[in-house]
């Protein structure tokens, strides 16, 4: 019988367990009780304290950094939860938004003996559910044992820790034709992850030979510049130069990635935004907030020019970090083509930090 979940399946549901601030288990015999700081209510937060152990807040080294708090783990740390720990504590931690109004949070006790390898993963599945990457985690034992006897959702380190953060394999839903002001003769092509995370498109344009370089553009989704024109980012500009130019020559594909905010979201997009009106760039927000400069995966694009049949590109981007991608995934850079638009008084210093901190052209 094939009834049951699989460790694919299973993930699944942890992500959505942990974003409706319901708890998972790491581990089968001695494991972890993990809840995301961001959607942990008092009422769980109580019943974790009274729990025998010792809880930790886990951030990573990023957040950890901001908060002047001790990384014995490198990218992550483990934060010793007070008895008395209230709900405004343990997000006023996770999250930096009143970080300048209350700059003094500590002192914090983070600890440096044991294995954090449970505690990291915990953090990279919050990540991958778009959430703030903060956990409250207490050590259980007999963990299989305890999921059962609570109705929760039990993950097998071994078997989840290589799937997060593969490569996704994808079926291809459904493609049809969707005539656009850039070009009437487009298909969108519509797939789907194995993961249970989000669709991704393929625009294509016209009818291009698969053997010959295609012009090419991986657009990550931008909820405010694609839809709302939001002059903070050349996003939107960037997805219709791009279109138009392909309508022009009569061949191309855009590949939409559903991606936001540069892999974390857009709750956490806004969370940067804010960040940056109170002063600091992109870069500085996404640390603030526990995140990397850049949390995309871009194998994505280069899988699904595959599944398109494509093995060869001229590559429409600033970003050499796509470049790189796609020669390291099989996919040929004949030709990087510049795409330059959009910038505008509002995006001047978030195009300029791209430059100098992200390497942009």
């Amino acid at each position: 019988m094939s009834l049951a979940p699989d460790i694919t399946d299973l993930l699944a549901r942890a992500r959505a367990d942990l974003r409706m601030g319901v708890p998972i288990v790491l581990g089968r015999r001695d494991g972890i009780l993990v809840l995301a700081a961001e959607t942990l209510s008092s009422a769980r937060l109580d019943d974790v304290i009274a729990l025998p152990g010792a809880a930790d807040l886990v951030l990573t080294g990023r957040r950890a950094e901001t908060l002047k708090a001790r990384a014995y783990d490198g990218d992550v740390a483990r934060v010793a939860l007070p008895e008395d720990a209230t709900l405004r504590w343990v997000q006023a931690l996770a999250d930096p938004a009143d970080d300048l109004a209350h700059p003094m949070k500590g002192p914090l006790v983070t600890r440096r003996a044991g294995d954090a390898s449970l505690h990291r993963l915990a953090v990279t599945l919050a990540k991958s559910a778009r959430l703030l990457p903060a956990v409250v985690v207490i050590p259980l034992e007999d963990a299989a044992r305890f999921a059962g006897m609570h109705g929760l959702t039990c993950l097998d380190p071994e078997e989840a820790a290589p799937r997060i953060g593969a490569s996704v394999v994808f079926d291809g839903v459904i493609s049809a034709r969707v005539p656009l002001r850039a070009a009437e003769n487009a298909r969108l092509h519509v797939f789907r992850p194995e993961d249970g995370s989000e669709e991704h498109y393929a625009i294509e344009i016209g009818r291009p030979d698969r053997g010959a370089p295609v012009l090419a553009r991986l657009h990550s989704a931008c909820f405010t510049g694609d839809l709302l024109g939001s002059l903070k980012c050349d996003c939107g500009p960037q997805l219709n130069a791009a279109l138009d130019r392909m309508g022009a020559e009569g061949a191309g594909v855009l590949l939409y990635l559903n991606q936001e905010g540069r892999g974390i979201g857009l709750a956490n997009k806004m969370r940067a935004y804010a960040l940056q009106d109170q002063g600091f760039d992109t870069v500085e927000a996404n640390h603030r907030l526990g995140f990397e400069d850049d949390e995309r995966d871009f194998r994505i694009g280069s899988e699904l020019l595959r599944r398109l049949g494509f093995s060869a590109v001229r590559l429409m981007t600033n970003n050499p970090a796509k470049i790189d991608m796609m020669t390291r995934n099989g996919i040929e850079v004949a030709e990087r083509v510049p795409l330059h638009v959009g910038e505008t008084p509002h995006n001047t210093a978030y195009l300029a930090t791209k430059r100098a901190k992200s390497g942009h052209i």
